[in-house]
């Protein structure tokens, strides 16, 4: 599962790192993506948004068992 994962995350990472920030899977555990927001993403007042409605839909659209992503 993490690999698919990872493999979803390859996509939306191009995204964040236009914006100076990335994004690493820290865990994934019944249905709960945990990552880490890093660069300009850590400190983006905006991170939560982004972490919601954008890597977070985008995951759950491409992997069923994704429940939710939260901050590690």
């Amino acid at each position: 599962m993490k690999e698919k994962i990872e493999e979803a995350l390859k996509n939306i990472r191009p995204a964040l790192q236009a914006d100076g920030g990335d994004i690493e899977l820290v865990d994934f555990e019944d249905g709960v993506v945990k990552v880490r927001l890093r660069g300009a993403c850590g400190s983006c007042p905006s991170a939560l948004m982004t972490l919601k409605y954008g890597v977070e839909e985008r995951l759950k659209e491409e992997i069923p068992e994704v429940k939710s992503v939260e901050l590690a």
